[in-house]
């Protein structure tokens, strides 16, 4: 593992709680540290600097309680919401954070000054080209969103797509997208990653900020419930069927292809147009993991069973191997 040992030492699971825009709050963040893998969350989820710096002491003081080694914090800084970069990043400095993820841009205007504090700068990419663009910034590490990841995918093959970029780079990868079980971590890791990145499942947990009706339709969700669509955003986003229906609107007579800023003015919060159903609030996001959620668990219990097929997993390779 191309981790530095003084977080990799602190891991149950070589695992990222996703960063989910109005699913990952302090609750969730904590309990997945707690229990042993990197809590991520998206710093626009807390409202504003203020409460980002609330967020982060509180966990920080659930961290301290635990009995044994604690996982990472990993807040997400969206590099296109210029309007609070500023402020989240100097909130970060303070807490002196040990890992970033930078998405949705260029993360070179915060490499420089979260690298001051020792601070992991991971950048968020869906093809070469970014991948490439991100090294050249200096990020520590990539995030390779491929195709089956919730929320807005990528569309690359994981297998190809870790392969690739294996090949010019050895420092540490994840992989984000459409990993449902401990089999399919372990998978990754015999690819070439040193981290997965899980959200789906970590949504139907009792500490998400997701609404009771979301983690229900989880449950309830298979692979083939999920729609990949362009209408609620403007870019390729893997949003549940059920959640659409629900909200009174016509999965087939969705827009194709529509601009992001048109997309906002009809299914934002404070889109101009936006007089119906809301994304992310009443529409939801799902990645093809969705198939693996079959019941709502608490973090903890959660991570018991992700490392109970991790463990599997590993022992059906080793048998695989003596023949």
């Amino acid at each position: 593992m191309s981790l530095p040992s003084s977080l990799a030492s602190r891991l149950r699971l070589p695992l990222i709680a996703a960063p989910m825009l109005r699913v990952s709050g302090p609750d969730l963040v904590a309990a997945a540290c707690r229990s042993g893998v990197i809590g991520a969350f998206p710093t626009v989820n807390a409202r504003g600097a203020e409460q980002l710096d609330a967020w982060l002491t509180r966990i920080k003081a659930r961290c301290a309680e635990a009995p044994g080694p604690v996982a990472p914090v990993c807040p997400n800084i969206i590099m296109r919401r210029q309007t609070t970069l500023d402020e989240d990043l100097q909130v970060l400095i303070r807490h002196r954070v040990e890992m970033v993820i930078a998405s949705v841009g260029s993360p070179e205007a915060v490499i420089q000054p979260l690298h001051d504090i020792g601070c992991l700068v991971f950048a968020d990419v869906a093809s070469i080209r970014h991948a490439e663009k991100a090294l050249a910034a200096g990020a520590d590490g990539l995030i390779l969103l491929t195709a089956g990841a919730g929320g807005q995918t990528g569309w690359a093959n994981p297998f190809s797509f870790v392969r690739a970029v294996r090949k010019m780079f050895d420092g540490p990868i994840v992989l984000s997208g459409g990993m449902s079980d401990g089999a399919a971590l372990w998978a990754a890791r015999t690819l070439g990653c040193d981290l997965g990145m899980m959200g789906t499942r970590f949504i139907a947990t009792p500490e998400s900020l997701g609404a009771d009706r979301y983690k229900s339709m989880l449950v309830d969700s298979r692979l083939d419930d999920v729609l990949l669509t362009q209408a609620f955003t403007g870019l390729d986003t893997n949003m549940l069927r059920p959640s659409i229906v629900a909200a009174g609107l016509d999965p087939q007579a969705l827009q194709g292809k529509v601009s992001p800023e048109r997309a906002r003015e009809l299914f934002s919060e404070h889109g101009r147009e936006a007089h119906g159903p809301k994304r992310w609030v009443d529409i939801w996001s799902a990645g093809h993991s969705v198939s693996g959620v079959d019941r709502v668990l608490p973090v903890d219990e959660l991570v018991d069973v992700l490392a109970g097929e991790y463990a599997r997993a590993r022992t059906q390779t080793a048998k695989l191997m003596q023949h």
